[in-house]
C-alpha cells in the first residue's frame, strides 16, 4: 500500500512538470514570435510606393504602384538608420489605386495598362530581369525641429538609392504620425532616369514618351 501511494504521488508531479514545461514552451514561443517582428520593421502589407510619371509630347501621364520586399526604419538613429528594399518586379502603371494617390483623373483600359508595364518592366527601361529589386539605404532618419503644415512630426531620411544598377544619394523629409499601434510614414523625392542610367520611354521619333524627371512617394507603415 505505502509503495503504491508513493508511486501514485510520483506520477502525479511528474505529471504536474510536464504540465509546466508545456505552459513554459508555449510561452517562449509566443514571446519568440513578439519579438521576431523588430520595432520599426515595415509592414509590406499595407505598405507601398508610388511613382508619378510625367508626359512628353502627345504622351500621357502614368501613376505606378509597387510594393517592398522588406525594410526597416530606426527613427531618430544617427547612424545605420535602415534600409528599404523596394520589389521592382511589382511595379503597376496606372492601376485605380495608383491613380488616385497621385491624384491623375480618369482610368485606363486593361490592354493600356498591360502595354505600359511591358515597356516599363522590360530590358529598355526597368529591366526587372536583371535589377528585380532597388533599395534605400538610410544612413540616417533624424527629427526636424519644424512641424508639416498638418501640424505633424517631420523627418530627414539621409541616405543612398539605389536602382538599375547605380546608386545615389538622396534626401526624403517624410511627415510621421501614429495610426493603429503603427507609426505611418509618408514622403517622396524626385529622380532623373539618366542618372540611373535609364532611358525615358519614347516612340514615333520622339513624338510620344515620358518625363526624365519622376517623383517618389513612400507611404509606409512600421511597428512599434
Amino acid at each position: 500500500m505505502t509503495l503504491q501511494l508513493i508511486s501514485g504521488k510520483r506520477n502525479q508531479l511528474l505529471t504536474i512538470i510536464a504540465c509546466l514545461c508545456a505552459i513554459s514552451l508555449c510561452l517562449c514561443g509566443t514571446v519568440s514570435a513578439q519579438n521576431s517582428q523588430r520595432t520599426g520593421e515595415i509592414n509590406t502589407t499595407s505598405s507601398r510606393v508610388y511613382t508619378y510619371v510625367g508626359k512628353t509630347g502627345f504622351g500621357h501621364e502614368h501613376a505606378v504602384i509597387g510594393e517592398i520586399k522588406s525594410g526597416i526604419i530606426q527613427l531618430g538613429a544617427a547612424h545605420n538608420a535602415g534600409e528599404i528594399v523596394f520589389n521592382m518586379t511589382t511595379w503597376k502603371a496606372d492601376t485605380p489605386q495608383a491613380r488616385q494617390y497621385i491624384g491623375l483623373k480618369g482610368t485606363t483600359s486593361a490592354s493600356t495598362q498591360s502595354e505600359v508595364n511591358a515597356n516599363m518592366l522590360g530590358a529598355g527601361v526597368l529591366n526587372v530581369r536583371k535589377y528585380p529589386t532597388s533599395t534605400f539605404k538610410i544612413s540616417s532618419a533624424l527629427p526636424l525641429k519644424q512641424q508639416s503644415s498638418n501640424g505633424k512630426t517631420l523627418y530627414q531620411l539621409d541616405g543612398t538609392f539605389t536602382l538599375h544598377g547605380t546608386s545615389r544619394k538622396i534626401r526624403v523629409i517624410a511627415e510621421v504620425s501614429e495610426t493603429n499601434q503603427q507609426q505611418h510614414l509618408r514622403g517622396s523625392f524626385l529622380i532623373k532616369q539618366t542618372d540611373f542610367g535609364i532611358t525615358p520611354f519614347s516612340k514615333a521619333f520622339g513624338a510620344v514618351g515620358v518625363t526624365d524627371e519622376l517623383k517618389i512617394y513612400g507611404d509606409i507603415y512600421l511597428t512599434r
